[in-house]
């Protein structure tokens, strides 16, 4: 395979807006960006030449508010062009760009900005505004700011502007002010904490860049491949892995429309790496199994042949099994079966690598099996954020890969991954005392994950510190293999396992809407009544399925209660951050209740 050199180097790029300055400077016509148009209906192509004019207006448009080097700007809006010309402008001008979740509650907006001193802020339109309405004058810091849609009358502020009256017409070309440090503050993120209030993750030009070049080291990307962006930008996996990364190497992003339209953009664009949670894969997961029940019998043992012989071979590509005569059976299997899953991901992936959270094994060795080339990887927002990855011709699905190549990684004595490297964060903003609790005087920053790492390096998460519950009788339960293990059921959207302090564990779980709904019908039951949730029958099949879900974890680490909730957890309504990861303390603190009716009379 062909090198690609369109790569730019650390010292060629030394900061991120000289980064894209270089790219545009290497690549002026080759497409940059992809992207749908909905009032033309069609997908459309942006060079590198074009999007450095672009950001050169916005750069214009900041200093006409008169922002400063230092000061902080803030966007809050889904994956688009703007959100790079925005980001670009900020970092070449010596300005602090925080980002935001584009579907943010509006108190939450309201504290980073505060917290931050955020004096510009840029939205995508309504139903941003529609959330900074109610606490919009509580944001003192923010004198400007500008909606890249029509608010249509929504917006009763002088600080309001449509980015088509924002922008000048005409500037000159993109710059980077002189003087910029690599190693200072350019980006504050805040952390979507599973609880309290969000921390300031401090990153610079070079904690960012050498996390990019270090990432882009452990695999092959050349410069025809493209990327389907989706996770959000606010969050520094996509937006080093999906931005940065391709920006450095010379590919193309596309960015998708919705996660909803996802599949059908997966087809269209056909993508040749890609970057999402867990999540995304274990809904396909879903949907293949789903599919599998509806169909013959003959359908499923068809498919489990696929994933037995596609495993093996799996397993024999890494090195790490044996020839066997059943490979033989593979050029039939895939073209009956592995090479159908495969084209409705695009049928050209050669990475999609999976963060975040932990993948179930399961659904990773499904997809390698079938061919689809999963890679786990690890990291955290203070590390921007890539610590380890897998590889390609090393890819264990239960482990997250190898620390990346400069990369210090070790175990400390009471079990916690420890880390040391370049892409260490400055600090928390304003919160020095958090600062010195994370990072220790020799520099290691102590990640709140206990993990192991094998001989060979390989690390393996087993769970988060202060997740761990300590049951009545002392032993202890990290849940969120529980957790994994039991949302395998079709039946279970979510879980939360509880039982901190307490005799036995016990389960809040969300049923997933449309398996609920012939779940309870098939029990001669009303899906939509509450008192279904609750009825003898459902719990009676509910304990049992869970049951068989967690048969071989521990006797202590089993589920003797279970309680169904209606209202799901999501971002919107404050019990998921954006990466999907479940905020435990809110939702035990919102169903008290329910729990103290669980453990009643125990």
């Amino acid at each position: 395979m062909k090198a690609n050199q369109e790569i730019i180097s650390l010292d060629e790029a030394v900061t991120l807006a000289g980064l894209f300055q270089a790219r545009i400077r290497q690549s002026a016509d080759r497409v940059a960006y992809r992207y749908f148009d909905p009032d033309r209906a069609s997908w459309h192509d942006c060079s590198w030449a074009e999007m450095g004019r672009e950001t050169a207006r916005w750069q214009a448009a900041f200093e006409k508010e008169g922002l400063k080097r230092g000061d902080r700007v803030g966007i809050m809006m889904s994956n688009r062009r703007e959100w790079v010309m925005f980001d670009q402008a900020a970092l070449g001008l010596g300005l602090v760009s925080v980002p935001l979740f584009y579907n943010d509650r509006g108190g939450n907006v309201s504290y980073i900005a505060e917290a931050a001193g955020i004096k510009l802020l840029v939205i995508l339109g309504r139903e941003q505004w529609k959330s900074l309405e109610p606490v919009r004058d509580e944001i003192t810091t923010i004198h400007r700011i500008v909606s890249i849609e029509s608010l249509d009358g929504m917006a009763h502020d002088d600080r309001v502007r449509l980015l088509d009256a924002w922008l000048p017409e005409t500037t000159e070309n993109y710059k980077v002010v002189d003087g910029i440090d690599p190693h200072e503050l350019c980006s504050i993120v805040y952390t979507s904490g599973t609880t309290g209030h969000p921390k300031g993750v401090m990153l610079s030009h070079h904690n960012i860049l050498s996390n990019t070049h270090e990432a882009l080291q452990t695999t092959t990307i050349n410069d025809d491949d493209i990327l389907l962006s989706f996770l959000p930008l606010s969050h520094m996996l996509e937006r080093t892995g999906g931005y940065y990364l391709p920006m450095m190497a010379g590919i193309t992003v596309a960015y998708a429309r919705s996660i909803l339209q996802l599949a059908e953009d997966l087809v269209i664009i056909r993508p040749t790496f890609m970057i999402s949670v867990p999540r995304i894969y274990e809904r396909i997961y879903a949907k293949i199994q789903e599919g599998l029940d509806a169909k013959p019998p003959i359908a499923r043992k068809l498919f489990n042949l696929a994933v037995d012989v596609g495993w093996t071979r799996f397993e024999y590509l890494q090195g790490r099994g044996r020839w066997s005569l059943s490979m033989l059976l593979w050029p039939l299997l895939n073209k009956l079966v592995a090479s159908k899953i495969v084209e409705k991901l695009g049928g050209r992936l050669k990475t999609a690598i999976s963060g975040g959270a932990p993948l179930p094994p399961d659904v990773a060795r499904t997809f390698l099996a079938l061919g689809v080339p999963v890679l786990q990887g690890y990291g955290l927002t203070e590390t921007s954020p890539v610590l380890a990855v897998s590889r390609i011709d090393d890819n264990i699905p239960e482990s997250v890969g190898l620390a990346l190549p400069s990369t210090q990684l070790k175990v400390a004595d009471n079990g916690e991954l420890l880390a040391k490297g370049a892409a260490i964060m400055l600090g928390f903003w304003n919160n020095q005392a958090e600062t010195d609790r994370v990072i220790d005087q020799d520099g290691w920053f102590h990640t709140g994950d206990i993990a192991r790492i094998d001989p060979d390096g390989h690390v393996y998460i087993t769970g988060r510190i202060k997740d761990i519950i300590v049951l009545a009788n002392g032993e202890k339960v990290s849940p969120a293999d529980m957790e994994i293990a039991i949302a395998m059921d079709a039946l279970f959207e979510q879980v939360l396992i509880i039982g901190e302090g307490r005799a036995f564990l016990s389960a809040l779980i969300v049923p997933e809407a449309e398996h609920w709904k012939n779940f309870a019908e098939g029990l001669g039951l009303d899906p939509d009544d509450p008192s279904s949730y609750k009825a003898p029958q459902v719990l009676e099949h509910i304990n049992h399925r869970i049951s068989e879900q967690i048969s071989e974890f521990p006797g202590y680490a089993q589920v003797r209660k279970a309680v169904l909730l209606s209202e799901a957890w999501s971002v919107e309504n404050g019990y998921l951050t954006p990466t999907l990861k479940t905020k435990r303390k809110l939702i035990v603190e919102h169903n008290s209740q329910v729990i103290a009716d669980i453990y009643s009379g125990h």
